[in-house]
């Protein structure tokens, strides 16, 4: 072999010994025995995300007295799961089983007990494992809930959303053959009313969409059924084919008790599913049914 060969392949050589070298030292990663989990909930029009680590039963006691040896003892600070702090982020302010939280990002800390739970939301976000440095001083709320019994064994902890409302929902915290919520209720009215103001009552020519979200609202929300009608109305004057619109023009005047008013509005409503591309049968037997609900009411 020549000697600039030679060069060359030692050149080289040492060139791919150098690009394998931080593969070779490179950490090796593995599963974590409590993985991480992230759980987001529209509540309302509030975004709430809640980042966790979800550990395992593997056999041993969980929740119980300093005699049971359990992984979480009654009376003591829980950091909510394991490895990191449990964290819960509100996009917007929320009130939280009766406390104002104002938007933002907190732990939640929690103290198990065999008939109550203190359940605190702290700024703090850090402290892991390392609960005895928990500052009271950083609560922005805490509140007492009722543990109760499972139906059956839940192996890994758990955190989800339950009992959803349009404005609410219960975060449900479940490991072993224990459970507990709390709930988180959205102020919907403040911003839904804002926006009615802003594209209804401050526009010279609100779009018929929003004349029939704004009516709707007010049906399901037990608001004016009058303002709601009059919106209805005007919504379905310039687009007398939306039969769903038409429904809750009939929906609007039922509950107002005029039948009359709300078996004309549903017969145009079956009318119009009925002539759609496709036929829309699931509209058409609701409207009959209203129809028939009027009739009933009415005598």
């Amino acid at each position: 072999m020549s000697k600039h060969l030679l060069n060359f392949s030692t050149t080289l050589a040492t060139a791919v010994t150098l690009l394998a070298a931080p593969a070779a030292h490179a950490q090796i990663t593995t599963p974590q025995p409590s993985p991480k989990s992230t759980v987001t909930q529209r509540v309302g029009l509030t975004d709430v995300t809640i980042v966790y680590s979800r550990p395992s039963v593997k056999g041993r006691p969980i929740f119980g007295d300093s005699t049971t040896k359990a992984v979480v003892p009654f009376g003591q600070r829980w950091r909510t799961g394991a490895n990191a702090t449990t964290s819960i982020k509100f996009s917007d302010d929320v009130t939280v089983e009766g406390k104002k939280v104002p938007a933002g990002e907190y732990g939640i800390y929690t103290i198990p007990g065999k008939t109550q739970w203190t359940v605190v939301l702290n700024k703090a976000l850090k402290q892991g494992s390392e609960v005895k440095g928990f500052k009271k001083a950083d609560d922005v709320a805490s509140f007492i809930v009722k543990p109760y019994k499972l139906g059956s064994k839940v192996e890994t902890f758990t955190i989800g959303f339950v009992d959803l409302t349009p404005a609410t929902a219960n975060v449900a915290l479940e490991w072993e053959l224990t459970g507990v919520k709390f709930k988180v209720v959205a102020d919907v009215d403040t911003k839904v009313m804002a926006q009615i103001d802003e594209k209804i009552t401050k526009s010279a020519s609100p779009a018929p969409v929003d004349l029939a979200s704004a009516a709707v609202y007010y049906l399901d929300n037990n608001k004016d059924l009058k303002q709601a009608l009059a919106w209805i109305e005007k919504a379905n004057a310039a687009e007398p084919t939306k039969f769903w619109n038409l429904n809750t023009e009939a929906k609007i005047r039922l509950k107002m008790k005029d039948y009359a008013g709300a078996t004309k509005a549903a017969e145009a409503s079956k009318k119009a599913a009925l002539a759609a591309t496709p036929p829309n049968a699931e509209y058409a037997k609701m409207n009959d049914e209203l129809v028939a609900e009027a009739k009933k009411m009415g005598k």
